[in-house]
């Protein structure tokens, strides 16, 4: 009489159910609303009997579905219970048969104990079952041991290695023995059982290490074996596949293939003795380049350690080739495994040689052998051995990182090697300056020293040598020596500076040569210049970027050095003039007029030294000693040693600096000067000054002026004035007029023009003293 519902509540018959109570209230609320909202219009309560019966009929459809729905509930409510009571009487069942095999095993417990009894007796009866049956192979074990132990000793391997074989076969039985005694759930032996084992057949493991060693020993040889007997070579090949076939045999076995049952590995498998064949091989190998020592390969020692490298793998790969190859299976490829350990071998060797600290003869040695001889139709380039080389696989036998490092290691011994030859050089040529001699000449009649010959050919035998690796390592090497070359002319300009200087200080006790001297280091220069053009075109030949124009180092100090040395002899040359040129201007100079001709002899003697010069300094040096005759004759007339009087004085003295014009430019014309195309003369100036002095109407000077100022704008009022002095007849308001000209006149230097007033100074006015007055103001 009690029915449980979803929600929990327990409905006794008599009861109500609090939420139906609830419900209905809801219920009856909602049709009150709903009736109120209907017929609040009066017109709706005609249809009131219709609402009713469609009311009526949803009334009757909500019935009949609950009704439905709960007829389904109990049909499943009693189908449940029904369940219920069959699995109650189930249980009860189990139960009572529980309780029976119970009673049972408790009255058969006396049993058991007689069964464990007769196990262990069925187990000891295995065991000397097993003992019996393997008691004539085991008396003979330590016969069998002493036996093989001479047959390897006697390397009849092939013997040995069936007694061997024998053996481990009677140890792996006796263990199966062993382990089957024990029954199906048994499979591993009792420590002090495998123990037992062990100590006994102990000799097996003795005889395979002394196996393995003959065996390894004779592999290692077998390059000297194969010459002389190659049967011991093949008994260890055959030895080595029959290990291997075992291995595979009892790694089968292992894992349980073809579905028999799983064996433990015996003791000492797998032996992988073809792998150990191939590890021997290339120790063999290594073995060769372990002699190789840090002094024995030193010094020229490394290039015939690498020669003597290259014809012993050759050989050897020769006779694997043709001899010890045909000892192998197919599959081993013998040659190919060789070649690849002595690549391996060399990578490491050539590794052990980069590390030690070689010269730049040793670098270019393993450079050489590296990329070219290695690869060369003497070694690896052999169509004899393209069939086994695969150099994807094999690898380069130094990295790229590694050849890169290698080379500018090279480039720093090199360079660190013509530094100390370019100072002795420069050593030599400041040792040459101070002989009482003058310099060597050459074929084409010019001065030189040995200077420029030596770098010139060391530095252009660097760049053949590197060649001889690769371009880029001659490129290196170039730019190495032209910046080289650049600290070379520093020191060579300092030392030119120096030289001047003790000259200056007491030209009688230094060299008479001093001229010949500078002369030959202005030819060096141009040597230089020319041995770096060509240096350069070698660099230039490959279109680098890097290289496309000539560093502006060394060029930059090849014309510091020259335009140095050309100041010196300029100075030089001055110092010979200045006799002369201080009886310029003069009266005395005036009344006799002979300075000329002395300066004409002073110039030719220096011009004959100047045609020892290369060309272009030699046109230079002429040019700049014509410049410098001008320049230093028109400053001694800026001194103003001679003032006009009178109009005869002036007529005398522009007619005697026209005949020195003269004079100037037909020896120049001798000695065949050639201006340049773009300047100007400069002897031209002094008959231009000339016409100025001998001008009659001081009217005319501002037309004068006007024209010197075209022909040289760069002349300024200090040196007008000066003229101006000199005439001796300008009124002050001529005189007014014509500064205020200059002032008022500026124009532009033309193209090509080389000022030259601007070298020839005019003395300080010395002005009287006087009080501020206004007329002076």
């Amino acid at each position: 009489g009690v029915t449980t519902l979803e929600r929990g509540y327990v409905l006794v018959p008599g009861e109500e159910w609090p939420e139906l109570e609830r419900a209905e209230c809801l219920a009856r609320g909602a049709a009150l609303k709903w009736a109120s909202g209907v017929f609040c219009r009066p017109e709706n309560l005609e249809r009131l009997g219709h609402y009713r019966k469609r009311e009526s009929q949803r009334t009757t459809s909500i019935n009949s579905r609950l009704k439905s729905v709960v007829q389904s509930y109990l049909e499943g409510v009693d189908w449940g219970l029904g369940q219920l009571r069959e699995a109650r009487t189930e249980l009860r069942e189990a139960s009572h048969s529980m309780h029976k095999a119970r009673l049972e095993c408790s009255q058969n417990a006396e049993a058991i104990v007689t069964l464990e009894t007769l196990r262990e007796i069925s187990t000891n009866h295995c065991q000397l079952l097993a003992a019996v049956s393997n008691l004539p192979r085991l008396y003979s074990v330590r016969n069998m041991v002493l036996e093989t132990e001479r047959l390897v000793e006697s390397r009849r391997l092939l013997e040995a290695h069936a007694r061997l074989m024998e053996l481990e076969r009677w140890q792996d039985e006796v263990l199966l023995q062993l382990r089957g005694c024990g029954g199906a759930s048994r499979t591993t032996l009792s420590p002090e059982d495998d123990k037992l084992v062990q100590n006994y057949f102990s000799g097996v493991g003795r005889l395979v290490e002394a196996l393995a060693k003959e065996l390894w020993a004779v592999v290692s040889s077998g390059l000297t074996l194969s010459l002389q007997n190659p049967t011991p070579f093949v008994s260890a090949v055959r030895i080595v596949e029959r290990e291997e076939a075992l291995d595979q045999i009892f790694l089968e076995e292992r894992r349980g293939v073809s579905g028999t049952h799983s064996r433990p590995m015996p003791p000492g498998r797998p032996r992988c003795w073809r792998e150990r064949f191939f590890k021997v091989l290339e120790e063999t190998v290594a073995a060769r380049f372990r002699s190789a020592s840090y002094l024995h390969t030193r010094g020229p020692g490394l290039a015939g350690h690498l020669s003597a490298l290259q014809h012993s793998i050759m050989s050897d790969l020769a006779t694997v080739r043709n001899l010890l190859e045909q000892c192998v299976p197919p599959h081993y490829q013998l040659t190919k495994a060789y070649l690849h350990a002595c690549h391996r071998c060399l990578q490491t060797h050539l590794s052990q040689i980069i590390g030690w600290e070689l010269q730049s003869g040793e670098i270019f040695a393993v450079l050489n052998w590296v990329l070219h001889i290695y690869n060369s139709s003497e070694m690896m380039g052999d169509p004899a051995l393209s069939a086994y080389l695969d150099q994807d696989e094999l690898g380069p036998l130094i990295s790229q990182e590694g050849l890169e490092q290698l080379q500018n290691k090279y480039v720093q011994s090199v360079r660190k090697s013509v530094s100390e030859w370019m100072q002795k050089a420069l050593e030599v040529e400041l040792t040459d300056w101070q002989r009482d001699q003058e310099p060597d000449i050459d074929h084409e009649g010019c001065y030189h020293t040995s200077l420029p010959t030596i770098i010139t050919q060391m530095l252009e035998e660097n760049a053949r040598v590197a060649l001889m690796i690769s371009e880029s390592l001659r490129d290196q090497t170039i730019q190495m020596g032209l910046y080289e070359m650049e600290n070379l002319l520093s020191r060579f300009r300092d030392a030119i500076v120096e030289f001047g200087k003790e000259h200056r200080k007491d030209p009688t006790a230094n060299s008479k040569f001093y001229l010949h001297y500078l002369l030959a280091c202005i030819s060096n220069c141009i040597i230089l210049k020319m041995s770096t053009e060509s240096l350069h075109q070698q660099v230039g030949s490959r279109a680098s970027v890097r290289f496309s124009r000539i560093p502006p180092g060394p060029l930059a100090a090849l014309d510091r050095a020259v335009k140095k040395a050309c100041r010196l002899v300029m100075d030089q040359l001055l110092l010979d003039l200045l006799p002369h040129l201080q009886e310029l201007l003069s009266r005395t100079w005036l009344a006799q007029g002979d300075v000329i001709p002395k300066v004409c002899i002073v110039l030719e003697h220096h011009y004959e030294l100047y045609s020892r010069v290369r060309s272009p300094c030699r046109q230079r040096l002429q040019e700049e000693s014509q410049r410098l005759t001008v320049v230093e004759y028109v400053r001694a007339l800026m001194q103003k040693k001679l003032i006009c009087r009178s109009e005869e004085e002036r007529q005398q003295l522009a007619q005697q600096m026209a005949q020195d014009a003269q004079q100037l430019r037909e020896h120049f014309q001798s000695m065949e000067v050639d201006s340049t195309v773009n300047e100007m003369n400069p002897t031209a100036l002094i008959p231009v000054l000339a016409d100025l002095i001998k001008l009659k109407d001081p009217g005319l000077l501002t037309l004068e002026v006007s024209g010197l100022i075209a022909k040289y704008p760069d002349i300024s009022e200090e040196h007008v004035s000066v003229l101006l002095d000199v005439r001796g007849d300008v009124p002050r308001d001529v005189r007014g007029t014509v500064l205020c000209l200059l002032e008022q006149s500026s124009p532009p230097l033309p193209p090509g023009y080389r000022p030259i007033f601007p070298d020839i100074l005019v003395p300080p006015s010395s002005m009287p003293f006087c009080l501020p007055t206004a007329k002076c103001a």
